[in-house]
């Protein structure tokens, strides 16, 4: 199961009040916590299934057999939805949270609030490209470095090895 959400990102210094906001989408694997994080221009239905394509399925090297979200627009809605075909045409269930409960998606929860501690709080981003650049930086240090307390110390980087390691014997 992979978990999924979207956050709305705070304006860059030299942008104006009235500038549009970008959108950090954020999938993270159940069972490794593996980190897949993307900025877009909007959160629509079509974003996040560029983002599920592109930016998780495309580099993600297992199968992803449920997608578990809130119900936001841009994950939820009919046969249609974009996000919702790119799930049915890549054989991912879609499962979602209560309504009015974002805790029981407590780990794209959390991870957001460390991506924006431990990343963007950090940083004075002097661009948007910039802080796309400095989020894959930060995404490869989460998976391949920082220690994580739920895995027992371990990145998301060793726990994938070691199942891996384990599915070939």
């Amino acid at each position: 199961m992979v978990h999924f959400d979207t956050k709305r990102l705070p304006l860059l210094q030299n942008q104006k009040a009235t500038a549009s906001r970008d959108y950090l989408f954020v999938a993270i694997d159940d069972y490794s916590r593996e980190l897949y994080a993307a900025i877009l221009p909007d959160r629509t239905a079509a974003s996040a299934a560029k983002f599920l394509l592109r930016d998780v399925i495309d580099c993600c090297p297992y199968t992803i057999e449920c997608a578990y979200s809130d119900n936001g627009m841009e994950y939820r809605g009919n046969a249609s939805h974009p996000f919702a075909v790119a799930c049915v045409q890549n054989n991912i269930n879609q499962k979602f949270t209560r309504i009015a409960r974002p805790q029981t998606n407590g780990k794209a929860e959390r991870v957001i609030r460390t991506l924006m501690e431990m990343w963007h709080d950090k940083v004075p981003f002097m661009d948007s490209e910039h802080r796309q650049k400095e989020l894959c930086r930060f995404v490869n240090f989460y998976n391949t470095v920082k220690p994580h307390k739920g895995l027992k110390g371990d990145t998301p980087f060793e726990v994938l090895q070691a199942y891996f390691s384990q599915s070939v014997v």
